[in-house]
């Protein structure tokens, strides 16, 4: 008794082939998005600093020069809370496209598996039914921890990009509020 035909394993192997370069490729963009978004920075890093050297080199007293070092601060911790969630929204959109073909891929795998798993039971001889049914139970005690598993990431993974949200919106408000005190003073 055979479970799979030689071009059914020739046909499994070319699918996996063509998902492993796919996502070759999804990771490949995610970088290419990282190098765009950090040449980016250095580009406007590099032409803010100009900018602040040429300021600081202007200034006549030291008031000018604490009021011009206080104004920095702000747009500086809010350009870096921009940058984190930037890194953030291409890391999460990157594994999103990878956990989706992961269950795709897993999910047609349990398919193939179970009709695989089928047509042999069809020809199983008499007094089988029991280990059948165990097997199928096995399956599906799998797929339902599977589930779980998923759920149980796809809940943390909120929760981490809400806490993240969180932690710097309350940067960036405790900046602002350090820099009004500064402006105060």
């Amino acid at each position: 008794m055979s479970f799979l035909t030689a071009e059914q394993v020739i046909a499994a192997n070319k699918a996996n082939v063509e998902t492993l370069f796919g996502l070759t490729n999804k990771a490949f963009e995610g970088i290419e998005k990282l190098v765009e978004l950090n040449l980016q920075v250095a580009k406007t890093a590099l032409a803010e600093a100009a900018d602040t050297t040429k300021a600081a080199l202007s200034v006549k007293d030291a008031q000018e020069l604490f009021t011009l070092q206080a104004g920095l601060l702000q747009p500086a911790a809010e350009k870096a809370a921009a940058y984190s969630r930037h890194l953030y929204d291409i890391a999460a959109a990157t594994n999103a496209e990878v956990t989706k073909v992961a269950e795709e891929t897993a999910n047609d795998s349990q398919k193939k598996f179970m009709a695989a798993f089928d047509a042999a039971v069809k020809n199983a001889p008499a007094g089988t039914e029991n280990a059948v049914a165990l097997v199928k139970s096995a399956v599906a005690a799998a797929n339902n921890a599977y589930e779980s598993v998923q759920k149980a990431a796809k809940q943390a993974a909120d929760v981490a990009e809400a806490n993240f949200q969180a932690v710097t919106t309350t940067a960036v408000k405790a900046t602002q509020a350090a820099g009004k005190t500064k402006r105060a003073a």
